[in-house]
């Protein structure tokens, strides 16, 4: 019996030491990464306060962009969506909407709005994709720029494959055909293209926002709004986090694991040496970055990956749960199979700072942290209802993690009111505020469910993305 105690306090104690090991390093490389994204958005904005981007808009040097967008199902937001890629402050761009076999009416609000018809394209096919219906050409010297693809379904990799198949100039800016974009998108991720000197930039990204109850106006943002339902508006708070608390860190690093695939640049010509997207993948986004990164350390080649901090990209979040549940369980399933594509790179020296940092924090930080956390919580209510740990300790250990979580949405929500401060009504900062409180208690369950639903998908051979269904911005005429 004595052994049996001892075992079992042996037990306790090494989970004790665990869970307060992970969480301290969990905790502290959230803080170390928060400080070196203020460092970095601070020297960028110091840096881009001189920068006239019409001289950028002018210039016969300014890089030549294909802006692939694919589109399923997108008829309550094609319309308005396209409108607002074809109104870009950018002269050398086409637009390529790839519609990937909807079952809506997306195609017939096309041919109709954009006056498409049939045309011959000559298609260079260096990736094998989904059988191509047609491509389509408007008549209407308005959309000179626009291009539109009917293929079969394949999924989004596949439809964006066949953008990159047909696209004419060397950089791609692949884009969710259900985004948003502010007027100097282009402009501003254009810029690092030509600002790299010894190093080929091969990818470079920017901020996503979020676009529920927003008025949006002949393909514009004209008035940005909080979103009234809880769900939506803690998205708004978790964007912040990431986008201006961690990947602006990661940019600095240079250990970029993802380029949101909502807005993102490429290098077409290394994108296509790397294989294009991989179809296998849920996670193509993420996957490409890091195959495209693995293709020029394996061959020896100098890049580097670019960071955007400007809000240049805004969609729509998901505003009931059935849908979250969807989006972050294809999340999880997009992580885990990227790092096991990717494998080999984890604690690899041959990768450098990727191999040695990036993937294994993506790996303990990302993959593992639902699982960790909620095994941890089943664990610590047996040790109490065994009489094993007192609650009071359970009760300080929440209350801590609580605050600290409060805490961080706190700074991610100063940083966004301190430099670009899109949201100045004071109701709508105090609405923030509130959801910076409810989020642990609310939010942050649904979203480790959610993960732990992406383990299990995972497991059981789940393929696709699942439908996403979207209600559609709110339209000013």
């Amino acid at each position: 019996m004595t052994f049996f105690n001892t075992e079992i306090t042996a037990f306790f104690n090494l989970y004790l030491l665990l869970i307060l090991g992970y969480a301290i390093l969990i905790m502290s490389s959230y803080l170390i990464l928060a400080y070196l994204s203020t460092k970095e958005l601070r020297k960028y904005l110091k840096k881009n306060s001189f920068v006239d981007y019409n001289v950028l808009l002018t210039s016969e040097f300014a890089p030549k962009l294909s802006l692939i967008a694919p589109a399923y199902n997108e008829g309550f937001t094609i319309e308005e969506n396209v409108k607002s890629l074809l109104s870009l402050h950018y002269n050398n761009y086409e637009v390529i909407v790839v519609n990937d076999g909807s079952k809506d009416n997306s195609m017939e609000i096309l041919i109709k709005k954009y006056d498409l018809v049939l045309t011959d394209f000559n298609i260079n096919s260096k990736i094998e994709t989904k059988k191509i219906k047609g491509v389509y050409t408007s008549r209407n010297a308005a959309y000179k720029k626009l291009i539109v693809v009917d293929k079969e379904n394949g999924g989004k990799a596949d439809a964006l494959n066949v953008g990159l198949n047909i696209a004419q100039n060397p950089y791609v800016v692949c884009i969710d055909v259900d985004c948003i974009l502010d007027k100097d998108s282009l402009l501003k991720l254009a810029k690092p293209f030509l600002e790299s000197f010894g190093k080929r930039v091969i990818a470079t990204g920017g901020v996503v926002r979020i676009a529920n109850q927003c008025i949006i106006k002949n393909g514009r943002l004209v008035e940005i709004n909080v979103p009234d339902g809880m769900l939506p508006r803690i998205q708004v708070l978790e964007y912040l986090r990431a986008f201006l608390l961690g990947r602006m860190a990661w940019g600095r690093l240079d250990g970029l694991l993802l380029i949101s695939g909502a807005f993102g640049a490429f290098d077409k010509e290394i994108a296509l040496l790397a294989g294009g997207y991989d179809t296998k993948t849920v996670g193509e986004d993420m996957e490409l970055v890091v195959r495209m990164r693995r293709y020029m350390l394996e061959n020896k080649l100098p890049y580097t990956v670019r960071y955007i901090p400007d809000p240049l990209c805004w969609t729509e979040a998901p505003e009931d749960f059935k849908i979250f549940k969807k989006q972050r369980s294809r999340w999880m399933r997009g992580t885990i199979e990227t790092l096991g594509i990717h494998k080999r790179m984890f604690l690899n020296p041959k990768y450098k700072l990727l191999g040695m940092v990036s993937v294994p924090y993506w790996a303990l930080f990302e993959f593992l942290a639902p699982a960790i956390e909620f095994t941890g919580l089943f664990i610590t209510v047996l040790f109490i209802i065994f009489g094993l740990l007192h609650w009071h300790f359970f009760v300080i250990l929440v209350l801590f993690v609580y605050f600290f979580a409060v805490l961080f949405s706190v700074m991610a929500l100063y940083s966004e009111e301190k430099t670009y401060h899109k949201y100045p009504k004071q109701v709508d900062f105090l609405k923030l505020l509130l959801a910076a409180f409810i989020e642990p208690v609310y939010f942050h369950p649904l979203a480790v469910y959610a993960a732990l639903v992406g383990y299990k998908e995972k497991i059981m051979g789940t393929k696709g993305w699942g439908e996403m269904t979207r209600k559609g911005f709110t339209k000013k005429e």
